[in-house]
């Protein structure tokens, strides 16, 4: 049976329209702290456990630094919005330092053989994640109206950081989208015909703003899911996207299929997307355009894997 406490905040966070994905992660994140400090009440804790906690974490854990700011935010939630005890801006623990891996990254050629063993709708988003250097999400969120033909572009909206971007599109994948549109509108066509189809889920503040925009084909997913399910905000009948572990093993299985020992991931094709403009003289700030860091820094790790070496520095072995 699970915690009923646990369960009241999953409804908080439901209530504030959080995406299901950030309400399995703060979940994640609350139970663990609660364990922790040995069942005890989040009421009747506070910064000293709360820090200990992310002190353990880099300490004990060797976490990440992105992994210990996730806990940390799944906590700041708790305390602000559920416990209504906000944390100290000022809490003393030990940061992660640990150091980022470097990204993996495919060769053209190895990429061109992955696509060749992937079948529709997966060759689709791997080509898009390749060609865009979008996010797994990002290409499983797109709806048919983000596709842009006339100026071969991606519209991203409310993407990693809560930021909105335009991204390049491939010329090849315009037949290739307007096919999987055509599927999309297949499927939005059957579901009007049921009396208990309440449209496609909406963000929140849209939803509002424009109450019929639910079941407008523009606004339905570009790659929507093969069956019908209940929403989990409200339990109305809706189509979802495809789910990520769908592409997710695509390409894993592809990726083993053809031999390559690499560890490939759906990112894998966003990094060697980055690091193949770089290759092909690309400015950086561009790149950092395209992938939507807010750090510059964040796209110079691509610098380290071009084919000169770390920093662009040639061997001497080379020249012997």
């Amino acid at each position: 049976m699970g915690s009923p406490y646990l369960s009241y905040v999953e409804e908080c966070m439901r209530t504030k329209r959080f995406r299901e994905a950030t309400i399995k992660t703060y979940r994640h994140w609350i139970k663990r702290f609660i364990l922790y400090n040995c069942k005890r009440h989040p009421s009747k804790m506070h910064n000293a456990e709360v820090e200990r906690f992310l002190s353990y974490l880099a300490n004990q854990r060797n976490c990440a630094p992105q992994t210990q700011a996730t806990a940390l935010n799944a906590l700041v939630f708790l305390y602000r919005e559920v416990v209504k005890q906000p944390l100290s801006l000022q809490l003393d623990y030990r940061q992660s330092k640990r150091q980022p891996k470097l990204p993996v990254v495919l060769t053209e050629a190895e990429v061109a053989t992955l696509l060749q063993y992937l079948s529709p709708p997966y060759l689709l988003l791997a080509q898009l994640l390749y060609g865009s250097g979008l996010r797994k999400m990002e290409a499983l969120r797109l709806r048919v109206h983000d596709i842009d033909f006339d100026y071969a572009n991606i519209a991203i909206w409310d993407a990693k950081g809560g930021k909105h971007r335009r991204v390049t599109l491939a010329k090849r994948l315009f037949e290739p989208l307007q096919q999987q549109i055509g599927v999309a509108r297949q499927y939005y066509e059957r579901d009007l015909k049921i009396d208990d189809y309440a449209g496609v889920s909406l963000p929140h503040a849209l939803e509002r703003k424009y109450p019929l925009a639910n079941k407008q084909f523009g606004w339905h997913y570009l790659f929507p899911s093969q069956s019908l399910c209940h929403d989990p905000n409200g339990g109305e009948l809706r189509r979802h996207h495809i789910h990520p572990t769908a592409i997710s093993r695509a390409i894993r299985q592809s990726s083993r299929r053809i031999g390559i020992t690499k560890h490939v991931t759906c990112h894998t094709l966003r990094h060697s997307f980055a690091t193949h403009l770089l290759q092909r003289g690309a400015d950086i700030r561009t790149i950092q355009a395209q992938l939507g860091h807010s750090d510059l820094k964040t796209t110079q790790i691509y610098t380290h894997v071009i084919n000169m070496g770390a920093d662009g520095v040639a061997s001497p072995l080379d020249s012997l």
